[in-house]
């Protein structure tokens, strides 16, 4: 899950959860939950310091220098939450660096844990505010974005709490290389449809999808998270979005969609 890892049906934070957002950032909801196990708790203290971003100086000329060796592209998950799909995807191509970006503690304790036991090299991971990473980040440096089951805001007054904003689109389109891709996974079809009209109307974005089942299906080795697999024993369908990042402004995506 993304940004705050709170079902849609759950009550509202109390006071003393809820966080406020950085003035010009994205981060809205908890920043811890459960008290840690005594493990946990080193590990955030002793192995997450090593793999953190500090984003107080300036950025690297390139996010591939962050990992050594350096790695052939970089990806980020916004939202890990317990990071299956991100523990899954640096498994599967040890040659990419991932960037993981969670404020939740409890999930980032989750994910240290794995790396520990896995031997885990090409992770790193950044415990804040998304949108403060985005404008660090160097222009170009990233290969893809994924943002799967962001937490849905569905109430009116708090849509402007969704990540998925014309600010945010613009900068991940900063960062994002020529080609590279924006993938978006929700089984809210109100916060579907959001993403839709607000990637449709960047001059940035093409959505990728040429018939139904490119959307209703994931894509080829996706990993179904914790919170994917209890939308599903709900019954609720997650749409599978892919948005390609175009050097060609102005350009629209076909709109005939097959099946």
């Amino acid at each position: 899950m993304s940004i705050a890892t709170r079902d849609p049906g759950d009550p509202e934070p109390s006071p003393d959860q809820d966080v406020a957002a950085h003035p010009h950032g994205s981060f809205f909801g908890r920043r811890k939950g459960h008290k840690l196990r005594s493990h946990q708790a080193d590990l955030i203290e002793h192995l997450l310091p090593r793999l953190a971003l500090d984003i107080t100086g300036p950025s690297p000329p390139g996010l591939a220098e962050l990992f050594d060796p350096p790695a052939g592209e970089v990806r980020l998950e916004i939202g890990f939450g317990g990071g299956e799909h991100l523990i899954a995807e640096a498994l599967a191509f040890p040659a990419t660096g991932f960037i993981g970006c969670e404020p939740y503690v409890n999930g980032m304790a989750k994910i240290l844990t794995q790396i520990e036991a896995r031997n885990i090299r090409n992770i790193r991971l950044f415990a804040g505010d998304a949108a403060e990473l985005l404008a660090w980040a160097p222009a170009h440096s990233l290969a893809r974005i994924d943002l799967i089951h962001p937490d849905p805001w569905p109430k009116r007054r708090h849509w402007k709490r969704r990540f998925v904003q014309d600010a945010s689109i613009a900068a991940m389109a900063r960062v994002l290389v020529p080609d590279g891709e924006f993938r978006f996974v929700s089984d809210i079809d109100d916060y579907c449809a959001w993403t839709l009209a607000h990637l449709l109307r960047s001059p940035d974005f093409l959505w990728t999808a040429e018939r139904a089942a490119d959307w209703r299906r994931p894509w080829s080795g996706y990993t179904v998270t914790r919170y994917g697999r209890k939308a599903e024993r709900e019954g609720r369908r997650a749409a599978y979005l892919r948005f390609r990042k175009t050097s060609s402004r102005g350009a629209r995506p076909c709109a005939r969609l097959e099946g």
